[in-house]
């Protein structure tokens, strides 16, 4: 752990919990939470779904806990750690968040709640519930206008695209503000979090590309007149004895295909793709924990990346499956 200085960013680090999939256990979560907390990490992290169909890289297993509940659990159990999300999607009505989150924060875990927010990546989930025909682009927006509007407790109304009532307020408020930042990889989620978020994390992404969009994000605060956001990042790690090892545990191929999907840089290597850790580039990290850690750090270091969620949940043996209803929303806009 870096501590601050006037010249040096705090670096934070958590865990993603095993909500999902099959190491979705009662005990995992409870007593692992707790030990996370001893252990001297910052945060827990949780995702969210509404209709759970793992990546193609992930165990296939379809078990998804709530995050909410999830964050509940661990937060009676724990005594400081912070309690995140990474990242809820609006598929929840936004006033219902905002008394479900007020109250987490009342009864459970004061000042200790981080909220990140996107816009999902699969459209099957919102044709689900009758919101498939939603723009979530334009969502988002007023999604976190109706959340932190609520959070004020006073009697208001909104009169928007998507979301519009009259004279509503929610009770408790949380203790302290509740930070709000945006979850994407896209170019526009930089923009986004510049412009009404209070940071920025993406998710399995190589720091070539990430130092790549802090650039943009950097040029869109200053045209905006702001600091840049607070910013994170969430590799995959696979602790293991050696890197080999650890390799073992990943899907590579169809972690090749998500690379690519999102557009990011092609690997300066004589590899002539994904294959290898470096080709990865901070985006996945194997091997010894004491080496992961450095890798890490250095990374952070580079990107100026201010929380680090460690995500090693991947199971080998993924295997890939048939894209479902329409194609995803354009992520440029």
């Amino acid at each position: 752990m870096k501590t601050a200085t006037d010249q040096t960013p705090k670096f934070e680090y958590g865990v993603l919990l095993p909500h999902f999939g099959s190491h979705a256990q009662r005990e995992r979560l409870i007593e692992g939470s707790k030990k996370i907390e001893d252990y001297g990490f910052d945060s827990v992290w949780v995702r969210d779904h509404v209709v759970y169909h793992p990546h193609t890289h992930e165990d296939q297993d379809r078990t998804h806990l709530d995050p909410l509940i999830v964050l509940s659990a661990i937060g009676a159990v724990t005594d400081s750690i912070k309690l995140a999300t990474g990242s809820l999607i609006p598929h929840r009505h936004p006033i219902q968040l905002a008394l479900a989150v007020s109250s987490l924060d009342f009864l459970v875990a004061p000042g200790r709640i981080l909220l990140s927010m996107g816009i999902g990546t699969y459209n099957h989930e919102f044709e689900a519930i009758g919101l498939g025909e939603w723009d979530r682009r334009e969502v988002l927006e007023e999604y976190v206008a109706v959340v932190r509007q609520m959070w004020t407790g006073k009697t208001s109304s909104f009169d928007g695209k998507y979301y519009r009532f009259t004279d509503v307020d929610v009770h408790p408020t949380p203790a302290e503000p509740i930070p709000i930042w945006y979850g994407g990889m896209s170019l526009a989620s930089v923009r986004r979090a510049v412009e009404y978020c209070d940071g920025w994390i993406p998710g399995r992404m190589p720091m070539r590309d990430y130092a790549r969009l802090l650039r943009r994000m950097d040029r869109i605060a200053g045209e905006h007149g702001r600091a840049r956001p607070h910013t994170g990042a969430i590799p995959l790690i696979c602790p293991a004895p050696t890197v080999e090892e650890g390799l073992a545990f990943l899907d590579i191929p169809q972690l090749e295909i998500e690379m690519r999907r999102n557009n990011f840089l092609e690997p300066e290597s004589a590899s002539g793709g994904f294959s290898t850790v470096t080709d990865f580039d901070g985006a996945v990290i194997v091997g010894p924990p004491d080496d992961s850690v450095s890798r890490r750090t250095k990374s952070a270091w580079q990107s100026s990346a201010k929380r680090c969620c460690r995500s090693c949940t991947v199971l080998r043996g993924a295997r890939p499956r048939r894209s479902r209803g329409k194609p995803p929303l354009d992520p440029t806009r």
